[in-house]
């Protein structure tokens, strides 16, 4: 694809086809022998051809797992890869709990051996002239054993995922194999195939290591097969126009991905640089001003979205190592910049707020907790008194936040009402609201573990429909202090302590003295 191919795709917003939509086995398959006999493309037909597919393409993942023969190996591996794309979304389910299921490691084999091994005396640690003879006599049997458990731990599967990850095309493959094992456990908790995608996990965490991927600095100048990529999965603020790719990837600002040898000219997760005077404080400068300074007075390199394409390398944080990276390049190249810092969504804050409304709307007067001071609720009140927007401030609040076309947004009067209760409830989310110990929001839990603060609240700083969907416009600043990065992500894992700055911090004073 040229540059007008490019402007073509921007045009019609086209994601690029899926593998099973260009595979040559997306084709209905037809017995030769009944040519083009109407009966073929009865449902009581189409039903037995499905069989058969199924039947075939597991056939082709059995060789695949139990050849050896170089040449055969790689036609088995090439029939069961293509063989899966043709594959309906109920075969592939069934395809993948027989692998789950069937290729796992054998329990009867791994009890037998742990017996065995817990029936093994242990030295007895005195030591006399023939006692390390005899301890290593002793200890031999352990290793043995112990070598035997390693290898029956290892589930058959573990071969078909080895295999595939040196063939031509294989680890993209796996990364769909992936996709579809997590879709499948969204819709049910197999325990088989919970345990196919751990493993499969660990896998591709080990062969997409930092050290096998390439940094790349994505420009205009790169192949619009490329830049295609960067169009169709930009996950956070999506492309509008050739224009704003253009803007994206030129002066002022920069684009890195991390790519892998193994598939080419797609970058498995990408960056974007804006390189400002001051941190930002809405998304407006930086996706739609011009650049604010010239590059060389920038101070600031802020990332303001980050990307994957693969959703099979979901929760393998990619995201870390190429911050990291990403700084150190940055560093190295610019050195008037000093302040690092992210434009940050906050996905869940809205959710969670509506939640607690829910909530408190269905308590009785003992237990309900009233989310708003006072004085919030005074002025929330009078600023709804001509529209009746409900009886109490956290109605009024629920009113405005749920209404169609956010009419709010077009009063100055309720902006700013709703401006001091969101923003303190927005910190309290993001500082206070936990799951397992970490941060409920996915996008603070993804940089604090990456050793980031959280630095400022900004409001009104994402005014489209998705940042007032997701937390009512506000976004938040992380800021990476390179001499901190690592202590703060050591206090966050074994922890979970948040470091924020004392302008996040006071917004929780009246909070916390009142839990104490």
């Amino acid at each position: 694809m040229n540059k007008k191919g490019l402007a073509i795709l921007m045009r019609t917003k086209m994601r690029p086809l899926s593998p099973a939509a260009t595979n040559k086995f997306n084709q209905m398959q037809i017995d030769p022998q009944e040519g083009s006999n109407e009966a073929s493309f009865t449902p009581k037909n189409a039903s037995i051809n499905t069989q058969r597919e199924f039947e075939q393409v597991r056939e082709f993942m059995h060789s695949a797992i139990s050849m050896n023969k170089t040449e055969i190996l790689d036609a088995a591996l090439s029939d069961f890869s293509e063989g899966y794309f043709s594959l309906s979304e109920e075969n592939r389910r069934k395809l993948l709990l027989t692998l789950a299921r069937e290729y796992d490691f054998d329990r009867v084999q791994v009890r037998e051996l742990m017996k065995q091994y817990l029936g093994l005396e242990l030295p007895s640690g005195e030591k006399d002239q023939d006692s390390g003879h005899v301890e290593e006599l002793s200890l031999s049997a352990f290793y043995r054993i112990e070598r035997n458990l390693r290898h029956a731990l290892k589930p058959n599967y573990e071969v078909l995922f080895e295999r595939l990850n040196t063939h031509p095309g294989g680890l993209k493959f796996l990364s769909t194999i992936r996709a579809d094992i997590l879709s499948f456990l969204a819709e049910e908790n197999f325990a088989s195939l919970r345990a196919l995608d751990s493993y499969l996990k660990e896998k591709l965490s080990t062969w997409l290591s930092p050290a096998n991927l390439e940094l790349h600095k994505i420009t205009w100048d790169d192949p619009a097969s490329l830049l295609e990529k960067i169009v169709a999965y930009e996950a956070v603020h999506p492309i509008s126009s050739l224009l704003d790719l253009k803007r994206r990837l030129g002066i002022g600002r920069r684009c890195f991905g991390y790519l892998h040898p193994a598939i080419p000219g797609e970058p498995l997760i990408f960056i974007e640089v804006a390189l400002m005077k001051n941190v930002a404080e809405t998304i407006q400068e930086v996706l739609w001003d011009e650049p604010p300074v010239p590059e060389c007075e920038a101070t600031c390199a802020l990332f303001y979205s980050i990307s994957s394409t693969q959703p099979g390398l979901s929760g393998i944080n990619l995201g870390k190592f190429l911050i990291k990276r990403v700084i150190d390049v940055v560093k190295k190249d610019m050195l008037n910049i000093s302040t690092f810092a992210t434009l940050s969504p906050i996905p869940g804050y809205k959710q969670w707020l509506l939640s607690k409304f829910a909530s408190a709307a269905r308590s009785d007067s003992t237990f309900r907790e009233n989310l708003l001071k006072p004085e919030e609720e005074k002025a929330l009140l009078d600023a709804s008194l001509e529209f009746n927007f409900g009886k109490s401030g956290m109605e009024v609040m629920h009113y405005l936040l749920t209404s169609s076309n956010y009419e709010w947004t077009k009063s100055a009067k309720l902006i700013s009402v709703l401006r001091t209760p969101l923003m303190r409830l927005c910190a309290r989310y993001l500082l206070l609201e936990k799951k397992r110990g970490k941060a409920l929001d996915s996008v603070a839990n993804f940089h604090l573990q990456n050793g980031a603060m959280i630095g400022r609240l900004n409001w009104m700083a994402d005014r489209s429909e998705k940042g007032l969907v997701q937390s009512g416009g506000i976004m938040v600043n992380y800021i990476y202090r390179v001499e901190n990065i690592e202590e703060n992500a050591q206090s966050y894992y074994s922890k979970g302590h948040i470091q924020a700055s004392s302008e996040v911090s006071c917004f929780l004073e009246d909070y916390e003295k009142a839990m104490d």
